[in-house]
């Protein structure tokens, strides 16, 4: 799959990646996957392996295992490629892909991604952040709530 994509990037293609646990696929998913995808060609997310899940949301999570978020995912129209990765943090990931832009929920600002390590990837292999529109109140975690109270 790498090299797939790196022979994407050496035709042309603007390569762009996101990354997150997407345990639950809601409305702001799509919403923020195709807002990610309108600023390129390929759309590559980096997943959060259950392992790591467990340790980023608790012992609880994730309600979906690997491998079936990994084929929703893909099975979105805007999803081109799926990464999963055991690590917390999606430093690796966005060396090995090297995408012209990486992508955040607007849950976060500027300030706070240059605490986070994959800001300092982002600079050195030149990749520029995009912050995508947050859309309050849709989250797996609310979904998970609803449930509980229910």
């Amino acid at each position: 799959m790498l090299q797939e994509i790196k022979k994407l990037q050496e035709q042309g293609k603007k390569v762009i990646a996101t990354n997150g646990c997407f345990d639950i696929l809601h409305v702001g998913h799509l919403r923020y996957l195709e807002a990610s995808k309108a600023l390129g060609d390929i759309l590559v997310v980096g997943l959060n392996s259950d392992k790591s899940v467990k340790r980023l949301k608790g012992e609880s999570r994730p309600i979906n295992n690997q491998e079936d978020r990994a084929e929703m995912l893909l099975a979105l129209k805007p999803v081109d490629f799926v990464v999963i990765f055991d690590e917390d943090t999606a430093e690796e990931f966005l060396k090995s892909i090297r995408p012209s832009i990486y992508t955040k929920g607007g849950d976060y600002s500027l300030s706070d991604l240059e605490k986070w390590p994959e800001y300092h990837v982002a600079q050195q292999i030149a990749c520029k952040i995009e912050l995508i529109s947050f859309i309050d109140g849709k989250s797996s975690t609310n979904i998970i709530n609803q449930i509980n109270k229910s």
